[in-house]
């Protein structure tokens, strides 16, 4: 399977509700990646170790800790993580000063293969 520039990323993806957490992890295998999922934001802490991940894919809006603030904690762990947020709420968080520190890419759901590929693109070398 190609991947970007024929590399394979490690990548946590966050999402609580589960349909849309299997569905991007499907998009990203498909493409060759190695992919984890976690529900929320303090399962994603216990399984993140710096080094682990070349890329987090969080949802925005998830009622044990936000996307802005697992971000916030992963980047004081490993500044130089990219992190994609992933949200319907794309529009209203474009502008939001809180979020241009700890987030390098914000992907509108609902989104395509080509939208998540040209994402990653741009956050990974």
């Amino acid at each position: 399977m190609k991947t970007q520039g024929n590399l394979r990323h490690r990548i946590l993806v966050v999402d609580d509700e589960p349909s849309v957490c299997r569905a991007i992890k499907m998009l990203l295998k498909f493409d060759g990646h190695l992919v984890e999922s976690a529900p929320g934001g303090e399962v994603a802490l216990a399984l993140f170790e710096p080094g682990k991940f070349d890329l987090v894919i969080t949802d925005y809006s998830m009622p044990d800790m936000s996307g802005d603030q697992l971000a916030v904690r992963i980047k004081q762990r490993q500044p130089d993580l990219r992190i994609i947020m992933a949200t319907a709420f794309a529009e209203e968080l474009k502008g939001s000063d809180k979020l241009a520190a700890n987030i390098d890419f914000i992907l509108d759901k609902p989104f395509s293969q080509t939208e998540l590929r040209e994402a990653i693109r741009r956050v990974l070398p």
